[in-house]
């Protein structure tokens, strides 16, 4: 059967879709793809550096890095949580846990110093009402008074300068102003755990106990097919030896 004129052009519509669908998913879906498997690395690095950074907090409060790395992990939260709920919560502690007394050595950054690290860096606007003042005061280089603007919390240090005259007027303002914080953040059991595979980290401490390895528990490399053309890959997350990254 011969295909009428109007046939040849209801397929040739049909295969112009067809080849549009075809393009966009031969662009979209690798971008996906890449997407995912760039996910997957951060986070995994992400989690690794928390773990090693875990182990380096315990060793700073007993001197020594834990196999244990739940155990590890409870015992620098319970020290955070303690320095939070008592301010004299410093020097020589114990920490009990799982029926068993851990002793520790708090020092005084110890609780800034683990929101800092493991916190979400953060900023946010505050609307702030100030004051300005404008003050006169003898300026020597010119022979003459002469007048700034300052905020009013900074006056007292310019009224004990013996050139200074007197306040000329004040003013209030309102003023917008960023100010930079951290999200608390506190790691649990996933932590320990790569994202991909759900595989432990693989930890290492050395037979003298100074040195600590935390690596990817991918040794193979991970292939998975995405709709039929497309493959998620992803190999080895690197390696955190001695505090250095491998991926830096």
């Amino acid at each position: 059967m011969e295909l009428t004129q109007q046939n040849k052009t209801d397929l040739l519509e049909v295969v112009i879709v067809l080849a549009m669908f075809f393009l966009i998913v031969v662009i979209y879906v690798p971008v996906a793809i890449w997407e995912e498997e760039d996910f997957y690395e951060k986070e995994s690095r992400y989690r690794m550096q928390n773990v090693y950074d875990i182990e380096s907090f315990y060793s700073r409060l007993t001197g020594e890095y834990n196999p244990n790395f739940i155990e590890a992990m409870s015992v620098v939260n319970a020290a955070r949580d303690s320095t939070v709920a008592d301010s004299l919560f410093i020097g020589e502690q114990y920490v009990k846990l799982y029926g068993k007394e851990f002793f520790v050595d708090v020092d005084e950054s110890f609780g800034f110093e683990y929101d800092t690290t493991f916190g979400i860096k953060s900023f946010r606007k505050d609307t702030v009402q100030d004051t300005t003042v404008q003050i006169a005061v003898f300026s020597e280089d010119l022979g003459r008074n002469d007048t700034s603007f300052i905020r009013k919390k900074d006056l007292q240090g310019y009224i004990d300068s013996e050139n200074f005259i007197g306040v000329v007027k004040e003013e209030p303002l309102e003023r917008v102003e960023a100010v930079e914080y951290y999200k608390t953040f506190i790691p649990d059991s996933t932590t320990n755990f790569c994202p991909l595979t759900n595989n432990q980290y693989v930890m290492e401490i050395s037979e003298d106990g100074t040195d600590l390895v935390v690596s990817s528990p991918i040794t193979d490399p991970i292939i998975e097919s995405h709709y039929l053309i497309f493959s998620f890959r992803a190999a080895n997350h690197g390696v955190i030896r001695g505090g250095r990254k491998s991926w830096e």
